[in-house]
């Protein structure tokens, strides 16, 4: 096995275009730098298990793109005004902003606790009104809009390419309108959407051209993504639940009003449980916090990368469980590593099993496979610890590190602080090897059962008993 660095400058790098509905090779507006925009929540409940999963999906792909050469740049909103944030603070008996407030703490703290680092930029809706504004005045302009006694309304017909994310027709949605659209007799089309709608009592409203209210919820994303990240950036991502309308009609206000929009669109697939998808009504919804309390952050994190992110996730007690038994088996490698005193001096990680990592990331940010190789990496460890070969082990132990960083696998957090004293622990440890070479099981079992009250877990292998304190999740 090699042992130099190797070089990504001629790596290509390619993925699943929702919008060509093709593979594509990434080539970016701005050489060596990707800008990105994943649609955030609306803040108006705790996030759920398909909030984390959309959310980890962009972080996985930042990671990836940074480790190999690029400035990334993610954007990622914070939606805190909308029909349901008002009708929850009415429900509450509070103001809109303390629904927001309380709302995006939770998400961020579930999101903090899964290792999902922070964008760049969190743009929250309200901030950007000014720009929707004159986005709405390019779009009347440009014949795309109109006013009427509710609002201003964005002209579908109007926009020829209309579709092309989704694959629906105006045809076609014509057809189905009168079974899932509001009837409004001022409208022009019944398939168009609100950019600006007229205030109402009680609500928050801004002033504009039209008149005191507040945007629509598609013209926001667009006014954000534009504003941060300029014309033409380069992916636009979310869940495959925003397809239509919501990315749909991004594309549309956006183009409709001059801008050159995102180059490429990514979507993350949802997820059922137990076979069945999500769904308050079943009685199967799962919050992101209770997800975490029940089976531990990192394992969650480890879990998602195990489906791929075009891939429904299934999710089960099994599935998890599996997860946490993944996780276990590299936490006490690197246990054993730590306690030998072999990760001392860095050096320098196996190159052949980076480019294999490296060359299966880019590929459609094939995270699973990537995973398979940093569990090569682990049999070849265990083997060469098996035989004593510790220069073998410190190289491995660094790749096996070094890449499981880039999917977000910290393994420092799976160290628990203690007030446990080691040599306490080893002399327990030692009572209890004098016990079992006694045939004296029944001591040696309080042994174990007494560390276990400390949160001290212990492991025998054929080269002796390891020792840890246990991970408790929050």
């Amino acid at each position: 096995m090699s042992m130099s660095t190797p070089k990504f400058s001629d790596l290509s790098i390619k993925f699943f275009d929702s919008k060509s509905r093709a593979d594509v090779e990434l080539e970016t507006r701005d050489p060596g730098k990707v800008s990105i925009y994943a649609c955030g929540p609306t803040v108006y409940d705790h996030p759920h298990l398909g909030h984390g999963r959309t959310a980890f999906t962009y972080d996985m792909i930042r990671r990836f793109l940074r480790y190999v050469g690029y400035e990334v740049t993610l954007a990622s909103n914070i939606t805190d005004i909308e029909d349901k944030i008002i009708k929850r603070a009415k429900e509450e008996g509070v103001s809109e902003s303390e629904i927001t407030s309380k709302y995006e703490k939770s998400y961020r703290d579930q999101l903090d606790s899964l290792g999902i680092e922070h964008p760049d930029h969190v743009p929250h809706a309200t901030e950007y009104v000014p720009e929707m504004i004159e986005l709405i005045e390019r779009l009347i302009k440009n014949e795309m809009a109109y006013e009427t006694s509710t609002g201003v309304y964005f002209s579908v017909p109007n926009f020829k390419d209309y579709g092309q994310l989704s694959g629906r027709t105006v045809e076609d949605l014509l057809e189905s309108a009168g079974a899932r659209v509001d009837v409004d007799d001022e409208k022009r089309s019944p398939i168009d959407f609100a950019l600006w709608k007229f205030a109402k009592p009680n609500e928050p409203t801004w002033d504009s051209p039209w008149g005191p209210g507040r945007p629509g919820w598609h013209i926001e994303c667009s006014a954000m993504c534009v504003g941060i990240l300029g014309p033409g950036f380069d992916i636009h991502g979310g869940g495959t639940d925003l397809v239509f309308p919501h990315h749909e009609n991004e594309i549309a206000q956006s183009v409709g009003a001059g801008d050159t929009f995102a180059r490429y669109w990514i979507h993350s697939a949802m997820l059922n449980i137990s076979g069945e998808k999500m769904s308050k009504s079943l009685g199967n919804f799962i919050t992101l916090a209770d997800a975490i309390k029940a089976h531990g952050p990192r394992a969650l994190r480890l879990f998602m990368i195990q489906t791929h992110y075009r891939s429904q996730m299934e999710i089960s007690d099994e599935s998890l469980a599996a997860a946490k038994s993944a996780l276990d088996r590299l936490d006490t490698f690197v246990r054993r590593v730590d306690q030998l005193g072999i990760a001392g001096d860095p050096v320098p990680i196996d190159s052949e099993l980076q480019m294999k990592f490296v060359r299966t990331m880019a590929n459609d940010f094939a995270a699973p496979q990537a995973l398979a190789v940093i569990f090569e990496a682990l049999r070849h460890a265990n083997s060469a610890l098996a035989v004593e070969d510790y220069d073998l082990v410190a190289t491995l132990f660094a790749t096996i590190t070094e890449l499981s960083q880039v999917l977000g696998i910290n393994f420092d957090q799976g160290k628990a602080k203690s007030n446990v004293d080691p040599v306490w622990v080893e002399e327990k440890i030692q009572e209890r090897e004098t016990a079992r070479a006694n045939k004296d099981f029944a001591l040696s079992d309080s042994i174990r059962d007494e560390l276990a009250t400390k949160d001290v877990v212990i492991e025998d292998t054929k080269d002796g008993t390891t020792w840890h304190v246990e991970t408790k999740t929050k």
